[in-house]
């Protein structure tokens, strides 16, 4: 199979059950940050030597997976696809994370601001192309239906994404950079 088709050399794309969509497309728009984020998940992942936070991350590239599958299809084909959807177990999942890391990390006294450690920073990134990806599907969902557990598991993977960000500083024996506002 090649990699490359030709058919999107003027700027036509097709999904699954449906032909002929504009690359700029909010639907498009909205599968490849999700597609973008993955990425990233990917590149953090490469920084990670625990064993949980990397089991984590590799289970959360597969529900990104998921959710980028169904925002690349119509729901009939979706359907047909027998693909698990994010649902209320995925975001619990999220949750119970977040409540595990924050209970190990020291309190949060101020803003902090992404860096100390190319992973801190990696995480921060992750975390601000997932609140992208979160606005480009609520964008979407104003055209079409989308479910809004798609956009309730985003909303939720930017917070673990913070505080991987947070627990990355403390594994790297980082320092936390805190916002330091200039008073007038």
């Amino acid at each position: 199979m090649k990699v490359y088709t030709k058919k999107g050399d003027l700027g036509k794309t097709s999904i699954l059950g449906e032909n002929d969509i504009d690359k700029d497309d909010l639907r498009i728009n909205a599968y490849g940050t999700v597609d973008e984020l993955n990425s990233f998940v990917g590149q953090l992942s490469c920084f990670i030597d625990d064993r949980i936070l990397l089991g984590e991350l590799r289970d959360i590239q597969n529900v990104l997976f998921c959710v980028g599958s169904e925002l690349a299809s119509t729901p009939d084909v979706f359907q047909k696809l027998n693909l698990d959807s994010v649902g209320v177990e995925e975001i619990d999942y999220l949750e119970k994370s977040i409540d595990r890391q924050t209970n190990e990390l020291p309190v949060l006294q101020s803003f902090v601001l992404p860096g100390g450690s190319l992973s801190n920073a990696t995480a921060h990134i992750a975390r601000t192309v997932c609140r992208r990806a979160e606005r480009k599907c609520v964008t979407l969902s104003k055209v079409i239906e989308i479910r809004p557990e798609i956009i309730t598991y985003l909303n939720r993977l930017s917070d673990y994404f913070f505080t991987v960000a947070r627990t990355m500083t403390v594994l790297t024996n980082s320092e936390e950079i805190e916002w330091k506002p200039k008073n007038r």
